[in-house]
């Protein structure tokens, strides 16, 4: 029988854990960078003032966890990581993240399933499939704005202790390569907002002929992206290593999930699954502090214990009426 919708996020983990405690000297440069953007009257520089204060979204955002993978992207310089978190804040604002890129202007662009989200890998990462050879749309400003959309997507479906997703790329029948504009724009924004979000990428069935291309981008793409890149891994009938067992798909990658993509029922089950979820952190997010700097470990935490609470209470109802039965 196929499966046409996203899988749950794992509850529990045996790799998830506590956010690792800093040095010294990394709690002092955390700390400027916190203090920085905790000020009662800070707005953002060079915007006009009447919208240079930041709204919850963008408060929610700088996260503990935040802050930290954008000091780490500097190699712990304070004053770089807010010039760059200041930069990212505003291309959220210019790209339309909080506005503009919603599900109703991508969607023409996910009919065919050319991306979609699916599963987890060992370490919790969130899987996105891209699938070239279902390229539906001609080049444009909007299929950049799917593939971004299809990321923070992936980021709320990031379970606690996970700040990173799985890309699967497979260039199986006959699949083209975006240009290398295109291809340059998407790596850009990639590397410069949103560092430390790729965990690992596999890209599968990749022809001789699309190397070249690769070979053309591979100077656009820093070094410790590279490192996470595995071009055409090796997959057995025990399906592609480093997956979770039962969370790779069938088709393509020798899994053992039977998803087939059926945008009439995906595409409805994913909104409202990444809707619901981020409606439950922004709410966890408020009840702890609603501030600059809280932790995604606590608000995601929150959120799965309360859901966890949830299913314990509906199972106990039904064993109540059960019982009550006899």
């Amino acid at each position: 029988m196929s499966i046409h919708v996203p899988l749950p996020i794992p509850t529990h983990l045996d790799e998830a854990s506590l956010p690792s405690a800093l040095s010294e000297k990394e709690q002092t440069l955390y700390d400027i960078v916190l203090e920085h953007f905790s000020v009662a009257d800070y707005t953002l520089p060079n915007v006009n003032q009447e919208k240079a204060a930041l709204v919850v979204d963008e408060k929610f955002w700088l996260s503990y966890e935040c802050l930290l993978r954008y000091l780490r992207a500097t190699k712990w310089d304070a004053n770089e990581a807010i010039k760059r978190l200041e930069d990212t804040l505003k291309w959220r604002r210019d790209f339309g993240i909080y506005d503009a890129i919603t599900p109703q202007h991508v969607e023409p662009e996910a009919t065919t399933g050319k991306e979609f989200l699916f599963g987890y890998d060992t370490r919790g990462r969130p899987a996105l499939y891209m699938c070239p050879s279902k390229q539906n749309t001609e080049e444009s400003p909007r299929q950049i704005h799917y593939t971004v959309w299809m990321l923070e997507r992936a980021i709320d479906l990031m379970g606690p202790g996970v700040e990173t997703l799985a890309l699967m790329i497979d260039y199986a029948d006959k699949a083209k390569n975006p240009s290398i504009g295109t291809a340059r724009t998407v790596l850009n924004i990639l590397q410069t907002h949103y560092p430390e979000r790729l965990g690992l990428a596999l890209i599968a069935h990749l022809p001789w002929l699309l190397h070249a291309f690769y070979k053309l981008i591979t100077p656009f793409i820093d070094p410790l992206t590279r490192l996470k890149m595995v071009f055409n891994p090796v997959i057995t009938e025990n399906g592609l290593f480093r997956t979770a067992p039962g969370q790779l798909v069938r088709e393509g990658w020798n899994g053992s999930q039977p998803f087939i993509y059926s945008h009439a029922v995906y595409w409805e089950a994913l909104v409202k699954l990444c809707e619901d979820r981020r409606s439950r952190m922004v709410t966890a997010w408020h009840r702890i502090g609603g501030k600059v700097g809280t932790k995604e470990w606590e608000v995601k935490t929150a959120v799965r214990d309360e859901t966890t609470n949830v299913l314990v209470d509906a199972e106990n109802a039904l064993a109540e009426n059960g019982q009550s039965q006899f």
